[in-house]
């Protein structure tokens, strides 16, 4: 599974960013256009919630495992996040509590 979330780690900065890197090309780090796109019509609006919303639902799902598992790491995912989304957060997530979960069955 280590390799699977890595392998998606890899396409979920990929691919969004084969988006994003044209727009920041031609316009810039507007945030203003940014938005006024990302919400240009009903179904990009759609998207957008639906994206936000699952942002605070990660953030939910790291602070109760992070606590859960004591994985360290937590805030690299926020900041990834952050930067690049939710599809490389998430899978990075998911690899670090793989990593944890092998060392605490290595313990017991």
């Amino acid at each position: 599974m280590k390799k699977l979330y890595l392998l998606l780690c890899v396409a979920g900065t990929i691919i969004p960013y084969c988006f994003f890197i044209p727009f920041l090309q031609e316009y810039g780090f507007n945030l203003n256009l940014l938005f006024q796109q990302l919400f240009a019509n009903r179904i990009s609006s759609f998207f957008a919630a639906d994206f936000f919303i699952s942002c605070i639902v990660f953030w939910v799902f790291v602070y109760i495992n992070t606590k859960r598992y004591g994985i360290w790491q937590w805030w690299i995912c926020i900041i990834m996040n952050l930067t690049v989304g939710l599809s490389l957060a998430l899978p990075l997530f998911l690899y670090f509590k793989e990593v944890k979960l092998e060392q605490l069955r290595a313990k017991s």
